[in-house]
């Protein structure tokens, strides 16, 4: 009996030797082209833009495939995406090393597509009149797990602030956005404390924000700017004084730590099986510009899109960003990474 022994994880070299061969194929006529419905999933942050995408694709299409445009997170999409139940995965980070492992393991190959900007908006209730500005450093107090319990009245956050409750916020565990922003502000990806309102569903979190004078919360950029005037965005000082969030602090790379690239990722296999999905996607990236500034994010330059499609349709599958992310990326180093893919 043959002992099964754990390589090291190689995602490229390993997707590219074993499923590269489908693009070859894919060029062949005599290979099967079944129009499938698209099967999308994933982020909430990303779920708007792909939703307005797919709506306008279909408008745009005599006889539309069937598209369904569902978010459970960027981690719970990603479980789907890497057990081959979805064809396009919504996320809000890069790929991580045990999502890539796992679709290793289910021999799922997979094209990362960065299609927009965002930034990570803090905010509180309107009524609120103690607060304009938070360091990067009263987040992480808030937020890091030795809070939990301890850190629950906003004169804990600062002596001067009312002697009134501190009624949370934020991403369930699922989400990109609550991994990213635990590990941007306390220093380690999932690293929380627990005593919040959780959802995955921004708009619950847009709602509670709204309805309590003494919340805090944060999620993307877009659902604060649906509904600005039931909420207050703080600026966010890491150091070099205090930024709001806004497309242009997020374009001049101001916004730090808390900006960063929105992502699809595209099961390679179904895109070569399905020509409505790579109709779709070449759809996707053309009117990604206008409709991300429509919903609310920050539109790549359009040679970004330009080098998505050339990665598309060259099958280039992998992950450029090694399992992680990475903060402090300015819209010019995404592109010198996507180029480099």
């Amino acid at each position: 009996m043959n002992t099964k022994t754990k390589k090291p994880l190689n995602v490229t070299k390993l997707i590219v030797s074993s499923l590269g061969a489908a693009f070859l194929a894919s060029c062949n006529p005599t290979t099967s082209q079944e129009v499938q419905p698209i099967k999308i999933d994933g982020s909430s942050t990303v779920y708007p833009i792909t939703k307005a995408v797919a709506g306008a694709y279909k408008a745009n299409k005599q006889d539309p495939v069937d598209i369904t445009v569902d978010f459970s997170g960027t981690g719970g999409g990603f479980q789907k995406f890497c057990a081959g139940q979805t064809d396009i995965q919504n996320a809000s980070r890069p790929i991580q090393t045990k999502e890539m492992e796992a679709c290793r393991e289910a021999r799922v190959a997979y094209i990362e597509l960065p299609v927009a900007f965002d930034a990570l908006a803090v905010v509180v209730n309107p009524a609120n009149n103690w607060i304009n500005t938070i360091t990067t450093e009263e987040l992480k107090k808030i937020w890091e797990p030795a809070a939990e319990g301890k850190i629950t009245r906003w004169n804990q956050v600062r002596p001067n602030f009312p002697d009134k409750p501190l009624n949370l916020f934020g991403p369930g565990a699922d989400s990109g956005t609550f991994d990213y922003f635990t590990e941007a502000i306390v220093g380690e990806a999932g690293a929380s404390r627990k005593d919040y309102v959780a959802s995955e569903d921004d708009n619950i979190l847009v709602e509670g924000v709204s309805q309590d004078p003494n919340a805090l919360g944060y999620f993307g950029l877009a659902y604060y700017q649906l509904r600005p005037k039931e909420m207050k965005a703080l600026a966010i000082d890491s150091g070099e004084g205090p930024v709001l969030p806004s497309k242009e602090t997020v374009a001049g790379a101001i916004y730090q730590p808390l900006a960063r690239p929105l992502f699809i990722y595209i099961n390679s296999a179904s895109a070569q099986k399905n020509p409505a999905l790579r109709d779709f996607i070449d759809f996707y990236l053309d009117r990604a510009p206008e409709i991300v500034n429509d919903v609310g994010y920050v539109p790549l330059p359009e040679e970004a899109y330009h080098i998505a499609g050339v990665t598309f349709h060259k099958g280039e599958v992998g992950t450029v960003f090694e399992g992680r992310s990475q903060f402090d990326l300015t819209i010019p180093e995404l592109l010198r990474k996507q180029a480099k893919f």
